[in-house]
C-alpha cells in the first residue's frame, strides 16, 4: 500500500462492515416479516414490541442504512477529490458506481416494506415518475409492481428484490475488491509508488489503523442505534399506509433527498426524472470528461475551486429535498442542480484543456 494514505481510505472498510451488519440483521428481520399489505405494518410493529431484541435488530438495520449511505457518499467524494476515476482505475470507478446503484435499488425496495404512510406515498411518487418515461417506463413499472399500483403483488416482489439484491451486492463487492487488487490503490499525491520503499505492507500498518478507525465508527453507529433512533425514519412512517389520505408533505429518507429535490425542481415529471438520473450518469462518464493526467484536486486550481462548490450543491439539494417545495427551496434546488452539472460537463473538460501538466 502507498505510505501516504489518509483517514479517508478507511471508509471502504466501514462500508464492508456495515454491509455485514445489514445482511445479518436483515436475515433475522425477514424471519418475522410478512410481505402482505394487510399484515406488513403489524408484523413490523410486532418485531419492535414483541420479538425478543426485535427493536435492536430493526434499529441496527435502519441505522446501518444511514451509516452506509453516509460512508458511501464520503467514499465517493474522496474518489472525486483525489481523481481515483482516472487511468488505470476506470474499471474500479465503474464497478464502485454500479455497486452504489445496487445499494440504492435495495434501499428503495426496503423503504417500502414497512408499509408506512411515507413509504407508500414516497414509492408512489417514484413509480409515477417512472411511468412518464416513453416506451419502456410503464411496462417496467408494471413488471416490477405486477399491476397499476402498489399492492400485494408489488410488496411481495419488492421484498424478494430487497432480499436478493443484498446477496448480489456481496458478489459486486467481491468484483470491486478484486479490481482494486489488480490496479492497486490510489493515494493523495496521485503518483503511484515506483519502488517498494515507497510502500508499506497492508498488515500490520493499515489493519491496525483501520481497526482503530472502525472502533470510532462503531461508537457513532451505536450512538445512533441506542440514543437517537428517531433520526432513522420519518414520523409519518409509524402510521400504516392509507392510499386514500395523502400526506401534506411527502419526503424521502435523507440519502435520497438530493435526487428527490432534482426530480421536483422542474415542472415536467419526465424532465425531472431525466435530470435526477443524469446527475448520476455524469459520474459514469467522468473518466471520459476529465482527460487531465493530474489526479488530485489540490494540484488543479480550477477544480480545487469548483469541486467544493459541487459538494456544497449536493448538500443543498439534500437539505432542499427534506423541505416542502416552497419557492425558496425550489430556487435553491435549481441553482444547486445547475452547478452540479456545470462542474462535470463544463468545468472538468475545460480544466483538462487549460491546465499546465508539465
Amino acid at each position: 500500500m502507498p505510505r501516504n494514505l489518509n483517514a479517508l481510505w478507511s471508509f471502504g472498510a466501514f462500508l464492508i462492515v456495515t454491509i455485514g451488519f445489514l445482511i445479518a440483521s436483515g436475515l433475522f428481520l425477514a424471519i418475522n416479516y410478512t410481505p402482505d399489505i394487510a399484515q406488513a405494518f403489524a408484523s413490523v410493529e410486532a418485531i419492535d414490541r414483541q420479538v425478543p431484541s426485535g427493536w435492536f435488530l430493526r434499529s441496527l438495520h435502519m441505522g446501518g442504512v444511514t451509516m452506509l449511505f453516509a460512508c458511501l457518499y464520503i467514499h465517493l467524494g474522496r474518489g472525486l477529490w483525489y481523481g481515483s476515476y482516472k487511468a488505470p482505475r476506470e474499471l474500479l470507478w465503474l464497478t464502485g458506481l454500479g455497486l452504489m446503484l445496487m445499494v440504492m435499488i435495495t434501499a428503495f425496495a426496503g423503504y417500502v416494506l414497512p408499509w408506512g404512510q411515507m413509504s407508500y406515498w414516497g414509492a408512489t411518487v417514484i413509480v409515477n415518475a417512472m411511468r412518464a418515461v416513453p416506451l419502456f417506463g410503464r411496462p417496467v413499472s408494471e413488471l416490477l409492481l405486477g399491476g397499476e399500483g402498489l399492492g400485494n403483488i408489488a410488496l411481495h416482489r419488492l421484498f424478494v428484490l430487497h432480499f436478493a439484491m443484498a446477496f448480489a451486492i456481496l458478489g459486486a463487492i467481491g468484483v470491486h475488491v478484486a479490481t482494486l487488487h489488480v490496479v492497486k490503490s490510489n493515494n493523495p499525491s496521485g503518483i503511484d509508488p515506483a519502488t517498494p520503499r515507497q510502500t508499506l505492507p497492508f498488515h500490520p500498518y493499515y489493519t491496525s489503523r483501520d481497526a482503530f478507525a472502525l472502533c470510532l465508527f462503531l461508537m457513532v453507529y451505536a450512538g445512533l442505534v441506542f440514543f437517537l433512533p428517531d433520526l432513522l425514519t420519518l414520523a409519518d412512517n409509524y402510521v400504516q399506509a392509507n392510499p386514500l389520505v395523502t400526506p401534506r408533505d411527502i419526503r424521502p429518507e435523507w440519502y435520497f433527498a438530493p435526487f428527490y429535490a432534482i426530480l421536483r425542481a422542474v415542472p415536467s415529471r419526465l424532465s425531472g426524472l431525466f435530470l435526477a438520473c443524469g446527475s448520476l450518469a455524469v459520474l459514469f462518464v467522468l473518466p471520459a470528461l476529465d482527460r487531465s493526467p493530474v489526479r488530485p484536486a489540490t494540484l488543479r486550481p480550477l477544480v480545487r475551486l469548483s469541486l467544493p462548490l459541487a459538494f456544497l450543491s449536493f448538500i443543498l439539494l439534500g437539505i432542499a429535498g427534506m423541505h416542502p417545495p416552497t419557492e425558496t427551496w425550489l430556487i435553491v434546488s435549481r441553482f444547486a442542480m445547475a452547478w452540479w452539472f456545470i462542474h462535470f460537463l463544463v468545468v472538468m473538460p475545460l480544466a483538462s484543456e487549460r491546465e499546465i501538466t508539465s
